[in-house]
């Protein structure tokens, strides 16, 4: 049998991320200041939207006889478009978002998660299903959601050097979000934007930074490897990279946001020293546009 201390043990440390990752991401959400969730636009639901004329066709009961009394016209009653749809989220928990080139900023992996949690609370909290890219968290809504959502950002395990965005699993005309710092190769990402974009899913990029990464400060001699030890290069004069290196950072963001233009999706790119609430916001309305 088990050791009930060594099991005790196991699960608190599966579970020890979860409190903070979920504290961090309600007081996120928390503090985007959002007005009533809807689709804008005709359909079931409970929330008033607009009067229209009534039409031929229109039932009786359909009318609102207290509006069309003002006028000599009849008019229609619609109601908000509220169903319920389904956002898959992919968050890269490769080696190279363990990140952080300032004990005062977050590594890039803590901003995506919390990002992503905060979303999904906000996506939840307004009636829609969220889950993650692959088959093994379909979209699903409730605060237990939440919980399995946390547990599995929180459940690494072993990650290779980079991250290659994931779309299996996707359902047709859904929506998606795709963070990561995009740092690898670019090809598996183009495939998977070209294979959510076939199956009528839009959403958004948004692509995660640290300050260094985006100012490329260093001089002199200086060695540069990756966080698991895959590439690893050394110069006695790093600031004649500079050039190069910011040149294929910036066709590197501009791929990606030809990559979005051409399937719909949209593009976000965001520093780890930047405010998180902001990237919230932009977040929330790229997916709220995402139809």
């Amino acid at each position: 049998m088990s050791d009930p201390a060594l099991l005790r043990a196991d699960a608190e440390g599966l579970a020890a991320p979860l409190p903070p990752l979920m504290a961090d991401a309600q007081h996120l959400a928390q503090s985007v200041l959002l007005g009533a969730h809807g689709r804008r636009r005709a359909g079931m639901g409970d929330e008033f939207w607009q009067y229209r004329p009534s039409i031929p066709g229109d039932e009786a009961r359909s009318i609102d006889w207290r509006r069309s009394g003002r006028s000599d016209a009849h008019f229609v009653q619609e109601k908000e478009w509220q169903a319920a749809q389904s956002v898959l989220l992919w968050v890269d928990a490769a080696r190279s978002m363990d990140f952080a080139s300032d004990k005062a900023l977050p590594t890039k992996a803590s901003r995506a998660r919390t990002l992503a949690m905060a979303l999904a609370i906000l996506l939840i909290r307004g009636g829609e299903r969220v889950g993650l890219s692959g088959f093994g968290l379909p979209p699903r809504s409730g605060q237990v959601q939440l919980l399995r959502l946390a547990a599995a950002m929180s459940d690494i395990g072993e990650a290779p050097d980079y991250g290659v965005p994931e779309a299996r699993g996707m359902l047709p005309r859904s929506r998606a979000l795709f963070v990561s710092d995009f740092m690898g190769d670019p090809e598996p990402v183009s495939a998977a934007l070209t294979k959510a974009a076939d199956r009528g899913v839009k959403g958004a990029i948004l692509h995660i930074l640290d300050p260094q990464e985006e100012a490329f400060p260093f001089d002199g001699r200086t060695v540069f490897e990756s966080i698991g030890g895959s590439v690893r290069h050394e110069t006695l004069k790093a600031g004649d990279l500079r050039g190069r290196y910011l040149e294929r950072l910036a066709a590197r963001k501009a791929l990606l946001a030809d990559l979005c233009r051409t399937t719909g999706w949209q593009y976000h790119c965001h520093h780890t020293g930047a405010s998180a609430s902001a990237a919230l916001l932009w977040l929330y309305g790229a997916l709220e546009h995402a139809h």
